[in-house]
């Protein structure tokens, strides 16, 4: 089944997986770094925050992981939860639990954010402002009975120019 992957700020649960048992060692610039080498395998990630664990608790640090797709972060979550993925202790991963019923303001994604995601599921790089204007010229002929269709494609590219305010 087909998942959809809204331009938006991720919001859901089930997009969002908390690491802990993060060593100590580290500093919070490296965890992050070995974090989104690790999870960006599985899909698109939007963000890696990472977090000193409490006062009350071991030293050491936790992490937030947001994908853009529900199924990346269950994928993700599934294959590192309690393996040695880059330290030397395994990972404790799992998805957020916040309830369905809570809802969130849905926020746009900035451009960049935009063209990230766009590249990564359309699988090409490069967007432009301009628009390319398709048009499609087709004609049938019949030859013995059957018809044949023929199309003539002709792009026609303009600068996209946005209308003046008076």
């Amino acid at each position: 089944m087909a998942e959809l992957v809204p331009f938006a700020v991720p919001t859901e649960s089930d997009k969002t997986l908390l690491v802990w048992e993060l060593s100590s060692g580290p500093t919070a610039e490296a965890l992050h770094h070995s974090l989104f080498t690790v999870f960006s395998r599985f899909g698109l990630l939007y963000s890696v925050r990472v977090f000193p664990n409490a006062a009350v608790a071991e030293p050491g640090f936790y992490a937030v992981i947001k994908f853009y797709s529900s199924r990346d972060a269950q994928r993700a979550q599934v294959a590192c939860d309690r393996k040695l993925l880059f330290q030397k202790s395994p990972l404790r991963v799992r998805l957020g639990t916040r309830h369905k019923a809570v809802r969130h303001q849905t926020f746009a994604l900035n451009s960049s954010q935009c063209q990230e995601l766009a590249n990564y599921y359309f699988g090409f790089n490069g967007w432009s402002k301009r628009i390319i204007k398709a048009t499609c010229f087709s004609w049938k002929q019949f030859n013995q009975g059957e018809e044949k269709c023929l199309s003539d494609f002709r792009l026609e590219e303009e600068e996209f120019k946005p209308p003046e305010l008076n």
